[in-house]
């Protein structure tokens, strides 16, 4: 679900994947750690064109931090990449790189809280040519225990890797490789625009009440993928994939 946290609707449905745009508190150039002055601090969707298209950027370097013990499915990685080079004109392509972190002593985080272990513990940032983005799986979970991931800000992700775990790999559950895949691919959608949140729709097919997702039910980006009933689905059924709509969106903003 993508939704602003100061405007939370207390009769929104739960959800599994939830993207968080939180509201640009200010879009001045600032210095990050390594001394770049790419603003991370963007709405969900600020870097949709600089992700999808050559014109500034001919790379991405993925950082995937993690916390002790829940390090991400390694095909599920791969099956990122493989969405990616897909949709992204980057002719210089797409890199991973992984780095465990500290654990949280929180059982459970707000979107603030994992912005803050962000800001504490990344180390890829945007240089010249190449675009930076972040991920992060923590030891615990969301603050609503039905949620697998967020995307909160234009180059900012967070999969939560205990509920993951929980809910994936063993006899009767998904597959934990595509259940992290299914929550990989959707979240990075939010930061490339969808739905309407940064990739301009040619087509209305925003779920508004669900907010930035497809109205199309076999959509990757359609609601209900965020909701349990993903994990049924996925114990048979493959990772969803973008609808014609969503691609569509995606080429009018430079992809591919």
């Amino acid at each position: 679900m993508y939704q602003k946290p100061i405007m939370k609707n207390k009769y929104v449905f739960f959800a599994l994947l939830v993207c968080i745009a939180l509201l640009p508190s200010c879009n001045k150039k600032y210095k990050n750690s390594d001394g770049s002055s790419y603003s991370n601090n963007k709405g969900v969707g600020g870097s949709a064109n600089d992700l999808l298209s050559e014109s500034k950027y001919s790379s991405i370097k993925i950082e995937i931090q993690y916390m002790a013990g829940f390090a991400p499915d390694a095909s599920a990685v791969n099956l990122l990449k493989d969405f990616l080079t897909a949709r992204l004109n980057k002719s210089v392509g797409i890199t991973v790189v992984q780095k465990e972190i500290p654990a949280s002593s929180n059982g459970t985080l707000t979107v603030q809280q994992v912005a803050d272990i962000e800001k504490e513990n990344r180390t890829v940032f945007t240089t010249d040519k190449e675009l930076g983005v972040y991920f992060l799986f923590t030891n615990g979970g969301y603050s609503n225990a039905n949620v697998l991931g967020v995307a909160y800000n234009n180059t900012s992700m967070c999969l939560f890797g205990k509920t993951i775990n929980d809910n994936s790999g063993n006899v009767g559950q998904a597959s934990r490789t595509k259940l992290t895949a299914t929550v990989l691919e959707h979240e990075f959608g939010h930061i490339l625009g969808l739905v309407d949140v940064g990739s301009k729709m040619q087509t209305n097919h925003k779920d508004s009440p669900n907010g930035a997702h497809c109205n199309n039910k076999d959509c990757l980006m359609y609601y209900a993928v965020e909701t349990t009933d993903v994990l049924g689905f996925l114990i048979t059924g493959n990772i969803p994939t973008l609808d014609a709509n969503c691609l569509a969106d995606l080429k009018l903003n430079g992809g591919k």
